[in-house]
């Protein structure tokens, strides 16, 4: 395959021309010579043919945000007949009814084409209207809904075409690599944010409803009315900048937002031969999910079904063709290009009912037709996984399921301690080395929650809450400590970060269900203490962590001032919660959205001036690592006292955590603590 290099750009264009020609595999596979199907005439009742999706997102989705542009809605008068021609042409020629229908619906097909062609035809990203085929009148009557109709479409946003430049992406240095991946994680946190946000308002302001919003496709518009979705002016093949193998996503949606897949519901993402340099289409990435009933997965080889030729009810009705998606997979083959591939499995989660999992590359060997499981043909691709890249995502998901519930079968060696917290947490804290005789962890006490002076509980004993009995309102008065609004959604995420949260705590007469009592019930996920040859002692989680969710506390003993001067000229190891940089500002900074947004400054807090010593006392979050670019923050809340100078130190996670990858928190330690001079570091 001939491929135009430059050394001055990672960008790689590929240029191709057809060596072989196309075979023509569109005709119906063929039995044996010798076989009696061969002889056999049969009848095929041919059904409505819908074109293949992928399952959605949700089993009862709102319509479908389409991203590509808008196929033409009108039919074509050269082409197509208009409805009830056929019948009305067979009528008796003598019926004096005849002339009149065939006339009207003359007059309802030129009035459509006229409609067609003053609105661009509903092509690319306009919506065409359609006069009603039902309607009795020869000259259409002026119809107010219709012209606001006609007036929303061509006051709607026409957005720029995907481009149709191939290029591969290569040669990146290792700032190159840190400054994709932070531009993908800040669209993706971003996306996240607004997601979860706007589910929280339409909540807020339909209570009760059984319907929900679709957060996911709402937040996909918001990005792509600014320009912000990624890798819009080149169509990527390969690796995608700042993807990393084994990163999750919760929706479609957030594919395309990414760019690492462009198709809403086609399991298959391509270039047109319309829009191909050589008019042949390529194709760039693939989802696998079961959806088809003649896929073989084993991982590293695929047996990959096309598309097409299934009704709506997802049943193989009629033949595939070599067309779409199928020749482009074909013609992906032939110039030996490789294809992304993202798998989607079923999880119970209360923000979607699948995740996808991003398994790396793959080169497609070879294809063929053959006769599929319900007796049509179909085509198939067989894939096999790219030598020398991280182990599948896919994988490791399966790998942490068996750990959650049989960690010793799994993994016979390495375990210190099947719960650390002895007990201490509602859900047991793994501690696993299977590198060194390191045994450190096991000679702390485990501290559940972070132990305050007496005098911090002593100013707060005239404390206010809530009266809220029956369960808490927006206009409770935690709400209003809050600024007027909760600060978690109805599943107990994050809504924005603040300088400190109010939970409904010791002083409240709600339930302990309170959607606002969130980090006082301790740990959700199945987290491990682990052994690691980069970090030393390092948190990695067994479930998958959502954006948003809390984590667990940062606890050890709080001392003032005075007491951190004197701990630390014994050299014991003390946190400055001062230190941790302000990472609950990026969580729901719509800056990119609306140019006047401020970070919160309320509730206020002034500034912290205790330290934490966890030289004898701490719990499993004292051993997450450093980071520049952390996927967890902390966010300080009250709940047991309402003394502003003492907050709890509460990890969320920043993205989606897939399991067993390490969790990482941004200390501050970049400068030096001017209270003693030395890193603020607990491992």
């Amino acid at each position: 395959m001939p491929i135009s290099l430059s050394t001055q750009t990672h960008f790689f264009p590929l240029t191709m021309g057809s060596l072989l020609p196309i075979l023509d595999l569109n005709a119906s596979p063929q039995s044996a010579p010798n076989s009696t199907l061969a002889t056999a005439t049969i009848s095929l009742k041919v059904p409505k043919i819908e074109p293949k999706p992928e399952p959605c997102d949700d089993p009862t989705p709102q319509p479908p945000f389409d991203p590509s542009p808008s196929s033409d809605i009108f039919p074509n008068p050269q082409t197509t007949p208009p409805p009830h021609q056929t019948s009305i042409v067979a009528a008796a020629p003598d019926h004096v009814y005849s002339e009149f229908h065939r006339i009207s619906e003359l007059f309802h097909t030129a009035f459509a084409k006229g409609i067609q062609n003053c609105d661009g035809g509903g092509g690319g990203d306009e919506d065409g209207v359609v006069l009603d085929p039902e309607s009795g009148a020869i000259v259409p009557v002026e119809d107010n809904n219709q012209q606001q109709q006609l007036a929303e479409v061509v006051q709607r946003k026409k957005y720029p075409q995907r481009s149709n430049e191939l290029v591969r992406v290569t040669d990146l240095s290792d700032e190159d690599h840190r400054y994709f991946r932070e531009v993908v994680r800040k669209t993706r946190m971003l996306y996240d944010s607004i997601r979860i946000i706007s589910v929280a308002e339409e909540d807020k302001k339909n209570p009760g409803q059984g319907k929900r919003t679709r957060g996911d496709l709402r937040a996909a518009s918001v990005l792509r009315d600014r320009g912000l979705w990624l890798n819009r002016d080149k169509r990527i093949v390969g690796s995608i900048p700042g993807v990393y193998v084994g990163d999750l996503f919760f929706f479609r949606m957030e594919l395309c937002v990414v760019g690492i897949h462009g198709q809403v519901q086609a399991g298959i993402d391509y270039l047109p031969g319309s829009q191909s340099s050589n008019r042949e289409p390529i194709a760039t990435s693939i989802i696998v999910s079961g959806g088809y009933e003649d896929d073989e997965d084993a991982g590293d080889v695929i047996i990959y079904t096309g598309h097409g030729g299934q009704d709506k009810f997802n049943r193989q009705c009629a033949h595939q063709k070599l067309e779409g998606g199928n020749l482009a997979l074909e013609r992906s083959m032939h110039y030996g290009i490789e294809v992304r591939v993202i798998r989607g499995r079923k999880i119970h989660s209360a923000v979607s009912s699948k995740v996808y999992v991003y398994d790396g590359l793959y080169r497609i060997l070879e294809t063929w037709l053959d006769v599929g499981k319900s007796g049509f043909g179909v085509y198939k691709f067989k894939l096999l996984r790219i030598e020398g890249q991280p182990e599948m995502g896919s994988s490791i998901l399966k790998f942490a399921e068996s750990l959650r519930s049989r960690p010793l079968s799994v993994r016979p060696r390495g375990y210190l301690s099947l719960d650390l917290s002895q007990q201490r947490e509602k859900i047991p804290v793994l501690l696993f080395n299977d590198i060194d005789a390191d045994q450190d962890p096991l000679y702390y006490e485990y501290l559940r929650t972070s132990a305050f002076p007496t005098h911090v509980y002593h100013q707060s004993a005239n404390g206010t809450g809530c009266e809220c009995v029956n369960g808490c309102n927006e206009n409770c008065f935690c709400a209003m400590k809050n600024g007027g609004e909760f600060p978690y959604d109805q599943n107990g995420f994050l809504l924005r970060g603040k300088p400190v949260v109010f939970e409904c705590g010791t002083f409240c007469r709600c339930p302990p269900q309170c959607r606002n009592r969130v980090t006082q019930h301790g740990l959700r996920n199945r987290l491990e203490v682990f052994r690691s040859r980069e970090t030393g002692w390092g948190v990695r989680s067994l479930d998958l962590i959502h954006a948003g969710a809390f984590i667990c506390e940062y606890t050890g003993v709080i001392l003032t001032r005075e007491q951190a001067q004197i701990f630390s000229m014994d050299g014991d190891s003390l946190i400055y919660p001062h230190r941790f940089s302000d990472k609950w500002a990026e969580w729901g900074d719509l800056s990119q959205i609306y140019p006047d947004y401020a970070r919160p400054t309320y509730p206020a807090i002034p500034p912290l001036d205790f330290a934490m010593d966890v030289s004898k006392m701490r719990n499993v979050a004292c051993y997450m690592s450093q980071s520049t670019t952390p996927n967890v923050m902390v966010q300080f809340v009250l709940y047991d006292h309402n003394n502003l100078m003492f907050p709890h130190l509460m990890l969320f996670a920043m993205e989606n955590i897939p399991p067993l990858r390490e969790l990482s928190l941004d200390y501050g330690v970049a400068v030096a603590d001017e209270w003693t001079g030395k890193l603020a570091i607990c491992n």
